[in-house]
């Protein structure tokens, strides 16, 4: 399966080099997206876990994060939420995943490193469907992340920008897929 490639040229000849990769299954014949059918496959266990970290970088709105004392009101509350929301409302915000997969659990941890003053998003979606949830999983990671910097940026009210390096979600990455068969 082709995972990276590279590109130079006019609109024209990406159309044609598309056209050479059948196996991106979110391509048609002509090179243009769409969503892949799966109406054929048959459903089964599928679980996906993601990551996201938000550097606070600040002690001070960090230990505010921590005691729930941004204005804001209770972050990780906001962000487990948020978190299970994003999952759950992934086919509206990436266009080609499948509409509303009926997710079977959504389970957001959010884990406070004081060494580092960041906050770890650990996201696990599982369903029994006919397409993976790795995008929900990571979606969930995204949307908490986000929902914990809004949050946590009230912290910083004093401050005339927020300084560089603080607030800033760092990564967000797929750390594991699961399918497994029925009769498995």
């Amino acid at each position: 399966m082709l995972r990276h490639w590279a590109f130079a040229g006019t609109f024209g000849s990406l159309r044609q080099s598309l056209r050479r990769y059948s196996v991106l299954s979110h391509l048609n014949e002509r090179g243009e997206a769409r969503m892949v059918d799966i109406s054929t496959k048959e459903a089964c266990f599928r679980k996906a876990q993601a990551e996201a970290s938000l550097n606070i970088g600040d002690q001070g709105v960090f230990t505010a994060l921590l005691q729930g004392a941004l204005p804001k009101g209770d972050a990780f509350a906001v962000a487990r939420l948020a978190g299970i929301q994003g999952a759950k409302q992934t086919s509206t915000l990436v266009p080609l995943c499948h509409p509303a997969l009926p997710l079977d659990m959504v389970n957001v941890e959010l884990d406070p490193d004081p060494q580092t003053l960041s906050v770890r998003i650990r996201v696990q979606v599982s369903a029994t469907a006919k397409t993976g949830v790795e995008m929900e999983a990571l979606t969930g990671a995204a949307a908490a992340a986000l929902a914990l910097y809004d949050v946590c940026k009230g912290g910083f009210k004093a401050c005339t920008e927020i300084p560089h390096g603080t607030l800033c979600i760092q990564r967000i990455t797929l750390l594991s897929k699961e399918k497994r068969k029925q009769y498995e």
